[in-house]
């Protein structure tokens, strides 16, 4: 009877001390202002940088947290963006509307996919979600008359933040949106992951079969956390969309879906700090690698995921987090 009473109280307390914030949390954040100060010059960089983190934590809510493992999750991002831009070019460039808009679009049709992936699993999971990444992707190349085709969506214009705050050529409006809506959105997941939800999904993901014996409706909650992942990856894309005024087939490509399945090997998945670091890293490695050679950045990608995989196969931030529990 104690220990039947006493293991809710051990699970509150365990969220509750997760749910707290850190000094090295709030030092991550605040260096997050770095580049209005000290890199104005790489804001533009900056700005792609937390779009594909907020992409990245969508994913890391479902394969880190949930065990779903995804190959295609660029059909959500793709769908946000493609959405944005076609009520923009229709006449709505009002930001604020327009990125929530996008992302309950990509919500809801993240919803009425997850009846599809949960009936699923293991390499018929990868296999479904891929198959919907290319079929997306032929959709909207097929409908040129809604979304240009290979010519990609013209004619979008975004109007001021706000009423206020313009998207100027430098990245200062870019970059502060696009950091605001990462924000707020890793807060939302914090506090879902941090809650007993959260602690259902890692259940789910141990051991899916021993959910229904502790009442647990196993499927209903993994239905909700995918509408949830695709809802933000659609915010990721309609920022991309907003931001740049540009939306081209490349934002539902594979080759998106893959970039931030290796971001999140990088940095650590079931962390969401760890699809941050990932995406850090591998847009400044992209960047400087592009820059020495623009044809092969590919290869030193590839060493550097080499490297960690077999080093560190928890992701940089679950090395570190060894090394500290170590020294206590």
């Amino acid at each position: 009877m104690n220990d039947t009473v006493s293991a809710p109280v051990e699970s509150r307390d365990w969220l509750r001390r997760r749910s707290r914030w850190s000094p090295f949390e709030i030092l991550f954040w605040l260096a997050a202002l770095l580049p209005f100060i000290l890199f104005q010059t790489y804001l533009p960089l900056a700005s792609q940088i937390a779009i594909a983190a907020l992409f990245a934590i969508s994913v890391d809510l479902i394969l880190g947290y949930a065990g779903i493992v995804t190959l295609g999750h660029a059909m959500f991002f793709g769908l946000g963006a493609y959405f944005a831009g076609i009520i923009s070019v229709r006449g709505w460039g009002e930001p604020i509307s327009g990125l929530l808009m996008a992302g309950a679009f990509a919500g809801v049709i993240g919803y009425v996919v997850s009846f599809l992936i949960t009936r699923v699993q293991h390499l018929a999971l990868i296999m479904v979600t891929l198959g919907l990444g290319f079929l997306t992707y032929e959709l909207a190349n097929a409908l040129h008359w809604l979304t240009g085709g290979t010519d990609g969506l013209r004619g979008i214009s975004t109007w001021p933040v706000l009423g206020q705050f313009r998207f100027d050529m430098w990245g200062y409006t870019a970059y502060g949106y696009a950091l605001g809506v990462l924000f707020l959105c890793f807060l939302l997941s914090r506090r879902l992951v941090n809650s007993s939800f959260g602690l259902a999904l890692r259940g789910i993901r141990e051991n899916v079969k021993r959910m229904p014996a502790i009442g647990a409706d196993h499927k209903a909650h993994l239905r909700l956390v995918y509408a949830i992942s695709a809802a933000i990856a659609g915010l990721a894309g309609g920022l991309m969309a907003q931001t740049t005024n540009t939306v081209a087939l490349d934002s539902l490509s594979f080759e998106r879906s893959a970039d931030v399945v290796v971001m999140l090997i990088l940095g650590g998945t079931g962390r969401l700090y760890g699809a941050i670091v990932g995406t850090i890293i591998f847009l400044v490695a992209r960047d400087q690698l592009a820059g020495i050679n623009p044809q092969y950045w590919y290869f030193g990608i590839g060493l550097l995921l080499m490297g960690v995989v077999l080093f560190m196969p928890k992701g940089i931030l679950g090395f570190l987090a060894q090394i500290v529990d170590r020294r206590r």
